[in-house]
């Protein structure tokens, strides 16, 4: 186990990784009962889902554990799996067996522009000032998420609000902002009683810290009574088998792969949806990588020398992109939507892990959890929302390497960081981050020095704007 994943090298050793793969389990855990929920609304049947779900999160940490060798985690996406549901299926009218042709495609593409080292150009093209606001950013994204899930937020208290609806007119709405809850509920009050543990421990140097305080809070919710000790009723798990050979292989059925370009008015809709989706999942993928693994060293400088490669896996970045890349198809071969790498894996990055023993770890309480699902899910979200917090902190520490005295570069770093959080997506703020980047060249006459695949990268993220606004 030494030799294979190099612990000692990486300053780590196995009861480290073992507790940061726990850690990045239960930061990411809810994905088991939250996807299948979502894509359940489409016709597909639940129990299915759940064990996709399961088998896409195993396949694709494992893959990411054991070929890259770095500790992050992959599971079907939230957002994408919303825009799966919402946008392509009620929206657009395709029924979900097309859907996941689609994704499957996307992986495909996912592959393609892996293997053909375009998205290793891509990351080579983002200037540093930018990688440190991306760092940064998902600092602020994390954290955001990790007080969104202590119940700290209430989305209905400011009236002063506008909201523009399709009309154009201009009305008050009274949940677009968010505020600070009132302190009157056990479950938030769990959520500071959490927050305030890990922190401590932290400051203390506790080994183990975020897991600890995940496990004391779960433990202090029991008598608040927001920890649910009646496990209920769950799906049963050979029903579950039964139903999964209703989406097994639907990508390529009748009512899907096959049935997806047979109306040509329909193709151009189609390859627009398709690069929606590849889009996005490329562009969190690589805010995570950047973000996750500039700050922690886990992408070292053979990562930065093999930037300048165009061929061959020799690096853990090469090897991280590619298991990535794979993991979206497979996914939609079992029947979820886009799998994608998790920032949640930061949680476990925040706790030590550093190689792929963490994934490893992470995949196997995956498996665990297809027959413990009810009690995994009685770890409620104010335990595990901590953990994001204090990984949240760690990140804004990329900051202090930004210019902001320096106007030119503190702009595309401000929309870069700051629309990651108020966007609530990794993508959106390295789209805003790019945009605005190549604005200020412009402006200070200084385009001959963007990167042609920023310029690639930045269109396709003007002309993807273009095209949600019509969808």
């Amino acid at each position: 186990m030494e030799k294979f994943f190099k612990l000692k090298e990486n300053g780590t050793n196995v009861s480290t990784e073992f507790l940061a793969g726990l850690t990045t389990f239960f930061a990411m855990a809810y994905i088991i009962f939250v996807n299948p929920a979502m894509l359940s609304q489409t016709g597909m049947p639940q129990g299915a889902v759940f064990l996709a779900t399961i088998i896409a999160s195993i396949v694709g940490t494992l893959v990411m554990g054991l070929f890259a060798n770095v500790p992050y985690a992959q599971a079907p996406g939230m957002g994408l799996n919303a825009f799966f549901t919402f946008t392509v299926v009620f929206q657009l009218g395709f029924t979900w067996e097309q859907a996941l042709a689609m994704v499957f495609i996307c992986g495909v593409v996912n592959v393609l522009i892996t293997v053909t080292k375009v998205r290793k150009l891509i990351i080579k093209s983002i200037p540093e000032s930018l990688q440190n606001a991306i760092s940064g950013g998902i600092g602020i994204f994390i954290g955001y998420l990790g007080i969104k899930s202590a119940g700290l937020l209430s989305f209905t208290s400011d009236p002063g609000t506008y909201l523009a609806l399709d009309s154009g007119t201009v009305v008050a709405d009274s949940s677009a902002v968010p505020a600070l809850v009132a302190f009157n509920n056990p479950g938030v009050l769990l959520g500071l009683i959490g927050i305030t543990i890990t922190i401590i421990l932290l400051v203390l140097n506790v080994k183990g810290a975020i897991m600890i305080g995940i496990v004391l809070t779960t433990l202090i919710g029991i008598p608040m009574k927001v920890t649910d000790l009646n496990l209920g009723e769950s799906i049963s798990l050979a029903e579950s088998f039964s139903q999964l050979g209703e989406t097994f292989g639907a990508a390529f059925g009748s009512k899907g792969l096959l049935s997806l370009f047979s109306d040509p008015a329909k193709i151009p809709l189609v390859l627009m949806t398709i690069f929606a989706f590849s889009l996005s999942d490329t562009f969190d993928t690589i805010g995570t990588f950047i973000g996750t693994g500039r700050r922690s060293g886990i992408f070292d400088e053979a990562d930065e020398r093999a930037l300048e490669e165009s061929s061959g896996f020799k690096s853990k970045m090469d090897k991280a992109l590619f298991a990535d890349s794979i993991a979206t198809s497979i996914g939609a071969i079992f029947g979820t939507s886009n799998t994608t790498t998790y920032v949640e894996s930061a949680a476990g990055i925040g706790a030590g892990g550093r190689t792929g023993l963490t994934s490893v770890v992470t995949a196997l309480c995956f498996l665990v959890s297809m027959f413990l699902a009810p009690v995994i899910s009685i770890v409620p979200a104010q335990a595990t929302a901590p953990a994001l917090v204090a990984v949240g902190i760690m990140m804004l520490a990329s900051f202090k390497d930004i210019k902001w005295l320096d106007f030119d570069v503190a702009v595309p770093a401000f929309f870069a960081s700051i629309f990651m959080g108020l966007a609530y997506s990794i993508s959106n703020g390295i789209a805003f981050g790019f945009i605005y980047y190549i604005i200020v060249k412009l402006v200070k006459g200084e385009g001959k020095d963007i990167n042609p695949v920023l310029w690639v990268s930045t269109l396709l993220f003007v002309l993807n704007f273009v095209i949600m606004a019509f969808l």
